[in-house]
């Protein structure tokens, strides 16, 4: 028999704590919630099943997980986000678990993850296919998220196996938030990450992603929300190459304005 903490995230997640919160209380040994600023409920309702949120400011996600996972009792932990609802099956198969030996240290768990946009469950939103397959069970000593400043993932692990059930990832609740996402992922990324920047790379790049996320992913066949997650991928692709190439721009501007000479070319004959 072993112990398990879960380190749930939480920024505004009134929406749904409560449905996050029930199943999670039936298996964890201890559950620490991270939280990163909230202004609505979010507080008040953890506060309500006597747990106290700690507050962390957010960078990026993986960062605010092995935080949340350094602060555990437990080696053995669980990793939440705050629009992750486990189902009964996930639940008693983790219950179960927990009643036999301790696991080897490199052993990991994948959710079987749902997503659901609008609050219609898809097949894809750029760039996961559902359902996915995170590892969110594992031991801290041997394993942490990587840095990667969007869709990063745990690392570190030896075996990986699926827990049966099905893990409702209920995001992008409203039109304003999958835009909100779409612009702070994007930004993020562009910060982070080296991307070319290119015009003519983002217009090609979007092009592509309309194909391939809506047409030929079958999106279309869900309607209004099928064409959310279409225009999703699009402005996706394009955004990151734009914002680069607009950001690329500035940088030269703001630098020619500083120091004109270094501007000019070397050789003007």
């Amino acid at each position: 028999m072993f112990k398990i903490s879960v380190c749930l995230l939480t920024y505004n997640s009134a929406r749904l704590l409560h449905e996050v919160l029930q199943p999670l209380i039936s298996i964890a040994d201890e559950i620490i919630i991270v939280d990163s600023g909230s202004s609505d409920e979010t507080i008040n309702i953890s506060r309500g099943y006597g747990i106290e949120p700690i507050y962390h400011p957010f960078n990026t996600h993986g960062e605010q997980m092995n935080h949340a996972t350094g602060l555990a009792s437990y080696d053995w932990v669980l990793c939440m986000d705050s629009d992750e609802i486990l189902d009964e099956q996930t639940t008693a198969f983790i219950l179960k678990l927990k009643q036999g030996e301790e696991p080897e240290q490199g052993q990991a768990w994948r959710f079987s993850r749902y997503w659901f946009v609008l609050g219609e469950q898809v097949r894809t939103i750029y760039p996961i296919s559902s359902p996915d397959f995170p590892v969110r069970l594992y031991n801290r000593r041997q394993t942490r998220f990587n840095d990667r400043p969007v869709d990063d993932q745990a690392e570190g692990f030896i075996n990986s196996s699926v827990i049966p059930g099905f893990v409702r990832h209920d995001t992008f609740y409203t039109i304003h938030e999958v835009f909100n996402k779409l612009n702070t992922y994007t930004t993020r990324l562009v910060i982070n990450k080296k991307i070319k920047p290119s015009l003519l790379r983002g217009i090609i790049s979007a092009i592509g992603a309309f194909f391939k996320w809506y047409l030929f992913s079958g999106a279309w066949r869900k309607g209004r929300v099928g064409l959310v997650t279409g225009l999703y991928a699009t402005f996706y692709s394009f955004l990151k190459y734009f914002k680069a190439w607009y950001w690329d721009g500035k940088l030269n501007s703001n630098t020619c304005r500083e120091n004109p000479s270094s501007a000019r070319p070397q050789n003007q004959d």
